[in-house]
């Protein structure tokens, strides 16, 4: 089966807002192999949040499809001076480890360099999910040894099961558009 892309739009939030929890959070979640709801609880973005992504010229959500229903998101941020940011990356957890992701990662690709002229993009990952972090190693991201400080305090981005949460940040050579 195929899927499609598309940015997404505010008639995508409700559906993105659901996508996204089932990916990261609580048992729906812990169906697919990339959750992290042995770290967090609570949520892992709000609808508010949705839509002023949706609403940012410097930010897009790509949506995936397959027929017509939502299966994936990713948001890709135009950071300047030739850097993206990839997050939300997010696959329906009863379809993970088909190759949704590895698409998605190809259109955010795309997008960065279409939309923003990015040359680089770049990520953070909780320093605890190796296997994720090995994964976008294997699709060309490297670990640049800077870490970020996770909001453990802001109820938005969840609510963390344990006090040492941190970030890694990786990052990767985009294909110069031509």
């Amino acid at each position: 089966m195929s899927q499609t892309f598309r940015p997404a739009t505010v008639d995508d939030v409700e559906a993105l807002h659901v996508l996204v929890t089932r990916a990261y959070r609580g048992d729906a979640a812990r169906l697919g192999w990339t959750h992290e709801a042995d770290l967090l609880d609570g949520q892992r973005i709000d609808v508010e949040a949705l839509n002023e992504a949706i609403a940012d010229p410097a930010r897009v959500i790509v949506t995936a499809r397959r027929d017509g229903v939502l299966i994936g998101c990713v948001m890709v941020a135009d950071q300047g001076d030739g850097a993206a940011y990839l997050g939300m990356l997010s696959v329906e957890p009863t379809l993970q480890a088909a190759g949704l992701g590895r698409a998605l990662l190809e259109a955010a690709d795309a997008e960065a360099v279409r939309r923003f002229g990015a040359s680089r993009m770049e990520m953070t990952v909780i320093q605890h999910r190796t296997e994720l972090i090995r994964w976008y190693e294997r699709r060309g991201y490297a670990l640049t040894g800077a870490t970020a400080e996770f909001p453990m305090d802001d109820e938005r981005f969840g609510l963390p099961k344990r006090r040492d949460l941190s970030f890694v940040v990786l990052a990767k050579a985009l294909p110069v558009a031509g």
